[in-house]
């Protein structure tokens, strides 16, 4: 399944899957008509709130429980042709009216760098003051994440140097600590794009202390999406390639095989530190920022490009960059 959040303007924010046409279908009025009409449930909404929660962070917090319930009611909607639920809501969407949000807001967001060495040898070869290898681990702010085609907002009053990195992130469906690689795919419930927008000026001065967060947990530095592509589509992370693009050229372009350690590696190394249903992990970003070129001050972003983060198997997270100050009628904060 390809799981989004979405807003349908006349509702609260709701969790739906994308069907074969490219509809979306309303998970959680979905299953209450399945339990409804197959079932013969009279509590269906109550029913339905606890097994499909209409929030993205429920349905994983309900590990494979709820995504079996939420594939049994895309799989229903679909087969029935419904187009509405108990009540008479909208069941299914065209992507035109509605407004697609970052899938998931993690309570922990587990931020791994280093882990292509293509993106090391990268760093070496334009002197960039630190090693860049596994393990590489810290935690993003939550609260900068943005979901498709929302803006990155370029902070002139903080940095000029503002890049790309290009990541396969992804969902744990259930809580866990103190497991071993073997383990690991248990606890993958999907996977997602993630673009690490990176304030290289800011990154630099952080580094002198040998650690660095600021110069990434900027507001809006955080796109995710543009759905949760869920762990039975994509049985192998190691298999995928990936590319980011500005302004339809090529920036970035690898594959995920070039990891240095493997995606169970990564969560089962990581696990000691616990884990909750819902938390993502990102897994590195691959050769071709901006900051390690020959040109670095062509390539970093600036206001009117648009950034294309493509991963096969999941799809394309699209962004544009705008200014802060346009943003904000010209008035910016003082430079820190």
């Amino acid at each position: 399944m390809k799981l989004l959040t979405f807003d349908c303007r006349s509702r609260e924010d709701r969790i739906g899957a994308i069907a074969a046409d490219g509809t979306i279908v309303d998970l959680n009025a979905g299953y209450a008509l399945y339990l409804r009409n197959v079932q013969q449930e009279g509590a269906f909404y109550p029913l339905a709130d606890a097994r499909v929660p209409a929030n993205m962070r429920g349905l994983f917090e309900n590990d494979d429980r709820g995504l079996d319930a939420a594939r049994t009611a895309l799989d229903y909607v679909v087969k029935e042709g419904a187009e509405t639920g108990p009540s008479g809501e909208t069941l299914r969407f065209q992507k035109r009216d509605v407004r697609i949000k970052a899938p998931i807001l993690p309570k922990k967001f587990f931020h791994t760098a280093g882990n292509f060495r293509e993106h090391h040898e990268d760093a070496q070869k334009s002197g960039f003051s630190h090693p860049i290898l596994p393990w590489i681990v810290f935690f993003q702010n939550v609260d900068a994440i943005i979901g498709p085609d929302e803006a990155i907002v370029y902070p002139e009053h903080l940095t000029q140097e503002l890049d790309y990195e290009l990541e396969l992130a992804l969902v744990l469906k259930k809580s866990g600590k103190h497991f071993d690689a073997a383990r690991a795919a248990d606890y993958i419930g999907g996977y997602v794009i993630f673009n690490d927008i990176t304030a290289r000026d800011i990154q630099r001065v952080e580094m002198k202390s040998g650690v660095f967060s600021f110069c990434k947990g900027i507001d809006t530095f955080c796109p995710l999406g543009p759905h949760i592509v869920t762990a039975d589509e994509i049985p192998n992370p190691n298999n995928l390639s990936m590319q980011l693009r500005v302004n339809g050229k090529t920036r970035q372009q690898s594959h995920s095989s070039k990891m240095s350690v493997t995606v169970p590696e990564i969560i089962a190394h990581y696990s000691p530190m616990g884990y909750s249903a819902g938390d993502v992990l990102s897994t590195g970003t691959v050769s071709g920022v901006a900051a390690f070129s020959d040109d670095p001050k062509s390539l970093y972003l600036k206001p009117g490009d648009v950034v294309e983060c493509e991963i096969e198997k999941i799809g394309v997270l699209r962004n544009p960059v705008v200014s802060y100050k346009e943003l904000h009628g010209g008035k910016a904060a003082a430079k820190a």
